[in-house]
């Protein structure tokens, strides 16, 4: 394993101290977990950046758009598979 030294202000020591308890033993140990943390973070950021070029953007809708895209595709599969959905009988 490699050793790796750095340097912080001793409030940020302190608050980092907080933090890490009582789920780490260790600085190290808690500073590994967060590096991985990061490099996964980073990692993810670079594939949805990839995929961002590769298909665009996503489109953003309001609710209102939702709810007429989501009557639209019921209608549509009703229609397909026989149902009236317009239907107004008697309900027991």
């Amino acid at each position: 394993m490699e050793s790796i030294t750095i340097k912080v202000d001793e409030a940020f020591a302190k608050e980092m101290e907080k933090a890490m308890k009582p789920m780490y033993a260790t600085k190290s140990e808690f500073i590994r977990d967060a590096i991985r943390d990061k490099v996964l973070r980073l990692e993810y950021q670079k594939k949805v950046s990839g995929w961002r070029k590769k298909f665009g953007e996503v489109k953003k809708t309001t609710y209102k758009q939702e709810r007429e895209i989501r009557e639209k595709v019921g209608r549509e599969f009703a229609k397909k598979f026989g149902i009236n959905i317009d239907y107004n009988g008697p309900m027991d």
